[in-house]
């Protein structure tokens, strides 16, 4: 009997092709449910996206709907090469008059010019903060809480190397080098501005006289004990300003709550005026910023939820019902209206015009008009209604429904959490198909695997009756 070698050469059908058209039909309902997930993740992925511009949405109705944002006060000085202003949280609006008669500066001694390799003498520095009085010699008080440093210098010391040991004391001062034609100098300076920040320098040197300018004592400045080895060339002071004629002094050229909320950059002396008035500008920038989130949220849920006529292509949520109830309540709120704003009842009334598209144009010129209003603009979009929630500012209202549609039991969770649901099931339902259609092939493998072993039977039966007959025909 033959033997066969593979399936269909005992049978001579084209068995294979057989099998993969029986098990391509077997499958066409993995394929099907498969193009309906690939469409379910699409929509979950349009509505990932409509609630991440929900949110954004969400958060610029929120500054319109935050009283602090509203009342943002502006500050402006008529020189700000004289001094800058910046108005901050409880800033009275109104025009202040600012003069400068000193400004605030830190003690700055240098002493006199030598080597730059040469040692400095041995010995110990000592530095203390404190403010210098008047008098001859001047007194000195040590500042309140500050303790004196004691510097350790070595016989071989440098300029540099002292100026190092001082920057890393953490004394209160700053040293620095400075090299010219005669020489070299150390710089000590204040590291902070005002009286209390001035400061004396005592040395206990090695070569047994702390008073003369040899040695490390070269470096004291100490006029209380009248030793100045080191000049002075800037005294500490504090800065000296009357605003609307009342004294202000301050350590620093900072003037900060002189003024409730304003602080004050002085740079120079002389006269000025500081006037403190509503910030428009950010107002503006809210109600604009608003408007750019909120037409991008229309604008998307335009594209999942419309029919192309030209290209003949839906939008991944075309007759989705929960994308167009959405796109409903957003119009609603958007053209409605409040009684709260005063001679404001609209968007329409102060330059935010709706379009065709429910999209919102801005009418520049009439928006920076309303902002004259500002009192009226606040009530129109975060007045609340304690009686009407439908009448509620219009940013009151737009934060609540993006509240309502992104939270936990929103319209948007509850919507993809059905449609995962529904790709859940498919996806399950596509594996028990699978495992269907393999057994299937498997099957059909089986029974024409017994067709060709039958068909090589009959094939071989045939072939010996046929040499009979032959053999018979011949011996006649």
């Amino acid at each position: 009997m033959a033997t066969i070698s593979s399936i269909g050469s005992g049978s001579g059908l084209p068995v294979e092709s057989i099998i993969s058209k029986l098990v391509a039909v077997e499958q066409q309902p993995i394929t099907d449910l498969q193009g309906r997930t690939d469409t379910l993740k699409t929509q979950i992925s349009a509505y990932g996206k409509i609630q991440s511009a929900f949110s954004a949405m969400r958060d610029a109705a929120s500054k319109l709907s935050t009283p602090a944002n509203w009342a943002a006060l502006t500050a402006t000085s008529s020189d700000t090469t004289m001094a800058t202003v910046t108005a901050g949280s409880g800033s009275g609006a109104g025009s202040y008059t600012v003069s400068v008669g000193q400004l605030a500066s830190a003690q700055s001694v240098v002493s006199q010019a030598t080597s730059s390799t040469a040692p400095v003498g041995a010995g110990t520095m000592t530095i203390e903060l404190g403010q210098w009085g008047t008098g001859t010699p001047p007194s000195f008080t040590s500042k309140s809480g500050a303790t004196a440093v004691n510097i350790t210098v070595s016989a071989t010391d440098t300029l540099a190397s002292v100026r190092d040991k001082i920057n890393s004391s953490s004394s209160g001062v700053l040293a620095s080098v400075v090299t010219d034609a005669t020489g070299s100098r150390l710089v000590v300076r204040s590291a902070a501005t005002g009286e209390v920040n001035g400061f004396r320098i005592s040395t206990a040197d090695a070569d047994g006289n702390n008073g003369d300018a040899s040695g490390l004592s070269a470096l004291a400045y100490d006029p209380s004990a009248s030793i100045s080895s080191m000049t002075q060339n800037a005294a500490a002071q504090d800065a000296k300003v009357k605003i609307n004629n009342i004294d202000i002094v301050s350590s620093t050229n900072t003037i900060e709550n002189a003024v409730d909320g304003l602080s004050i950059n002085i740079l120079k002396k002389g006269d000025l005026t500081v006037t403190v008035g509503q910030d428009k500008d950010s107002i503006k920038k809210n109600i604009t910023d608003f408007v750019t989130a909120y037409n991008s949220l229309m604008n998307l849920l335009r594209d999942n939820t419309k029919y192309d006529q030209t290209s003949k292509a839906a939008g991944a949520l075309q007759g989705d019902s929960t994308a167009v109830n959405l796109q409903s309540q957003l119009r609603n709120i958007t053209s409605g209206g409040s009684t709260l704003g005063g001679s404001y009842a609209r968007l329409a009334d102060l330059g935010l015009n709706i379009g065709t598209a429910g999209t919102i144009t801005v009418d520049d010129t009439k928006l920076s008009s309303a902002l004259g209003h500002v009192s009226d603009l606040k009530q129109l979009f975060m007045g609340v209604d304690s009686t009407n929630a439908a009448n509620n500012g219009i940013a009151t209202k737009w934060r609540a429904l993006a509240d309502q549609v992104t939270g936990m039991d929103g319209a948007i969770t509850t919507r993809t959490a059905g449609l995962q649901s529904r790709v859940t099931s498919n996806n399950k339902r596509v594996d028990e198909l699978t495992d269907r259609s393999a057994s299937y092939e498997k099957r059909l493998r089986a029974q024409y695997t017994a067709l060709d072993t039958q068909m090589a039977k009959l094939n071989d039966m045939s072939s010996y009756v046929s040499k009979i007959t032959s053999m018979l025909n011949s011996s006649s």
